[in-house]
């Protein structure tokens, strides 16, 4: 309904209300309203006209006019760039199948600095789409996985309610693409649809942990046999709270979630720091080499937030030494999301994606690994430009959870901590979460992952690219003040294959850190 129609309803019933003096008139006002909250209840496309009733619709109204107030900000150049809602805005219209165009074309500055854009062809080229998918899986991996390169990033049940994780995972399952677990475990609701699962484990091995709180070998075997678990993936820090372990407030502690992650009721659930299992660079690979043989030889990698670069290194030449790699390594940069952070970690610390995945793969071409090792990206990551973006400066595929939230139709009113989120998606409250409806929500969500791999193909299409492997940092521009621009290649130069592998051929920015690093210790 436009806004004038609402504006001119409104005006029939107040004068009808004023006109009408008597009991009855009032009576005119309640009975459509009653009518309306019962029809509300029962519907199930949105969330929050369920929980709210009536009261609900005023959310919409103001998102009716959001376009317009939002249009001002835009061409008022705040930050020059949209704000975060339009690209809620966007991915609501992608989940829900309706037109996601804009007219008037370019809404930023184009000649302000840190405006982006992408080279295209002038003979565009058809793309076979079966060339839009990763394969998972190094020499010693015996069950290699081929996944979509958009996948779903790692939020856990505890931290989303049931009904969130089951549609989550059914739209995986309908648009063949990969759900990460999150650090939370693996529960009844990951498995119910089938879909295919990245199981990360985080320090605290939760639903693979002893009475102690250690890591218990028999209880991730039994689990990583399972079918729907394609992947493994150790989780060494996050990009939101780097260093800071997972949190789960006491009020979203339900006692199913207790089982699910062996801990006990009613006090908030902290992963430690650090892992228990290992206590350096060698002894992490080794202990990736364990998972690999307890999964039946399924991939395994670890996910980080790049923080002191020497650490990484010391890493890489823990990789050197025992010949042991990952399958895969997933770089969370520090813009990503969480449901309870301090905001000194959430603002303050660890290293950007961009500059973490550019990072991660030029190490990795210096040490003549990275055909053998895929990176994932993880950060804010949301349109086709934004995943062609950051698999062109050194990324394989990306995990995206804000996009995925939104399709589900989270409005970001930031209540995840207090379990009361008014959409059912980050709460335990069950008079909330229920009407979080599977069936539909979980189409959202596949929606939004073909429409998001569909736009990927045409802008593919449109550079004559017909395999992502051929995005390279040549392709994304940046402008860099009002009267130049240049590539990302120009920026963060490509290093040489095996640079790192001889003494004399060690890049001169990271002789220092290489130099200090060391495989026995961080």
């Amino acid at each position: 309904m436009k806004v004038r129609h609402v504006i001119f309803f409104t005006l029939i019933i107040a004068n009808v209300v004023v006109l009408l003096t008597h009991w009855y008139g009032w009576l005119l006002l309640t009975i459509p309203l009653l009518v309306l909250a019962a029809y509300d209840v029962w519907q199930k496309r949105h969330t929050i006209l369920q929980i709210y009733p009536v009261i609900g619709h005023l959310r919409y109204l103001f998102e009716s006019i959001r376009p317009e107030i939002q249009q001002y900000f835009v061409e008022s150049n705040i930050n020059g760039r949209p704000f975060n809602r339009e690209y809620r805005a966007l991915v609501y219209q992608r989940a829900k199948g309706e037109t996601d165009k804009r007219p008037f074309g370019t809404q930023f500055d184009v000649y302000r600095s840190g405006y982006e854009w992408i080279e295209h062809s002038l003979s565009p080229k058809a793309i076979i789409t079966d060339n839009l998918t990763v394969r998972f899986g190094g020499d010693d991996c015996q069950q290699p996985y081929t996944a979509s390169p958009f996948n779903i990033s790692a939020m856990s049940y505890g931290a989303l309610s049931k009904n969130a994780i089951m549609a989550l995972n059914k739209g995986a399952k309908l648009g063949g693409f990969a759900h990460n677990t999150g650090e939370g475990g693996l529960s009844p609701h990951h498995l119910k649809y089938g879909g295919d699962l990245i199981w990360q484990i985080g320090t605290g091995y939760f639903g693979c942990r002893d009475e102690a709180g250690q890591f218990d070998a028999q209880l991730f075997a039994q689990k990583a046999s399972l079918e729907s678990v394609k992947m493994i993936e150790l989780k060494l820090s996050q990009g939101a709270k780097p260093g800071h372990g997972g949190i789960l407030p006491a009020q979203k502690l339900t006692e199913e979630i207790a089982a699910i992650r062996h801990v006990p009721m009613g006090q908030d659930v902290l992963s430690p720091m650090a892992h228990s299992a290992f206590s350096s660079p060698t002894g992490l690979l080794k202990f990736i080499r364990e998972l690999r043989h307890l999964s039946a030889g399924k991939p395994v990698g670890f996910k980080f937030c790049l923080g002191n670069k020497c650490e990484f290194f010391a890493i890489a030449k823990a990789m050197l030494a025992t010949n042991i790699t990952p399958d895969f390594i997933t770089v969370d940069g520090s813009e990503g999301g969480t449901g309870a952070a301090p905001i000194e970690f959430t603002n303050s610390v660890g290293t950007p994606l961009l500059d973490a995945i550019i990072f991660v793969d030029d190490v990795l071409v210096s040490l003549g690994l990275r055909e053998h090792i895929k990176i994932i990206a993880s950060g804010k990551i949301i349109s086709a430009f934004h995943i062609a973006k950051i698999i062109a400066v050194g990324a394989d595929a990306v995990n995206s959870a804000r996009g995925m939230m939104f399709a589900l139709g989270c409005i970001q009113s930031r209540s995840c901590n207090t379990d009361k989120c008014p959409t059912g998606i980050a709460t335990q409250d069950p008079s909330r979460y229920r009407f979080l409806d599977i069936d539909e929500k979980s189409q959202r969500v596949c929606n939004y992952h073909n429409a998001t791999m569909r736009h990927l193909t045409e802008l593919l299409q449109a550079c004559a690219i017909t395999d992502l492997q051929q995005l390279t940092r040549q392709h994304i521009k940046r402008r860099i003040n009002a009267t130049s621009s240049t590539d990302y290649e120009a920026l963060h130069p490509s290093q040489r294959e095996g640079c790192l592998l001889k003494p004399d051929t060690v890049p001169v920015q990271w002789a220092t850190d290489w130099h200090r690093a060391s495989a026995e210790h961080w």
